[in-house]
């Protein structure tokens, strides 16, 4: 699948929120029920972005948003600031096709670039292909837990893996680099 990948920005709200409107309906990477509104879904991009973590689309050759991925706070008390967690959601005509890992890819490198330190995905129903496409850019498995959420009439395991990025461990992170009011004391 011939992709482009750039910057979200307000003008593809419209296509993130189908995206995502499908997946909530339809899926099990989310666990919410009731698709949000366009609105609610502004209102979370602009709290993502203005605190400057990466949100990007992919565009297929015909100019359509296929998929997005965003990388944000996994919890927001300070000792978390190096550590961010991915999102990513296809168009079912972008599944399996590729789409998903190259979002992942940039988005590490993104997050690398910007000096985090590690990368959590939450999996949710544990899905296989998420699973897969996370190892194959060396997450490693860090847990399971097991029916953590109902939906479509059934108990789902929720899958936790993690990537270190750049220096990982190996070195203390530079002083005063997220003095972002996200961060709770």
């Amino acid at each position: 699948m011939s992709l482009t990948l750039r910057d979200a920005t307000v003008s593809d709200l419209p296509a993130i929120t189908e995206i995502y409107r499908e997946s909530v309906l339809n899926g099990v990477a989310t666990y919410e029920i009731v698709p949000p509104s366009e609105a609610e879904m502004a209102t979370r991009f602009s709290t993502i972005v203005s605190h400057g973590y990466p949100y990007i689309v992919a565009i297929d050759a015909a100019g359509a948003i296929v998929g997005y991925a965003y990388a944000s706070a996994f919890r927001t008390r300070t000792a978390y600031r190096f550590l961010v967690e991915d999102s990513i959601y296809l168009a079912p005509s972008a599944r399996g096709k590729g789409a998903g890992r190259m979002l992942l890819a940039e988005l590490v490198r993104r997050c690398t670039a910007l000096g985090f330190r590690q990368m959590v995905a939450v999996i949710g129903g544990a899905h296989p292909a998420s699973i897969a496409v996370h190892q194959s850019l060396g997450f490693e498995h860090q847990g399971l837990m097991k029916a953590t959420g109902f939906k479509h009439g059934r108990w789902l395991d929720t899958a936790i893996m993690q990537l270190a990025l750049g220096d990982g461990v190996k070195s203390d992170p530079p002083e005063g680099v997220y003095p972002d009011t996200l961060y709770q004391a």
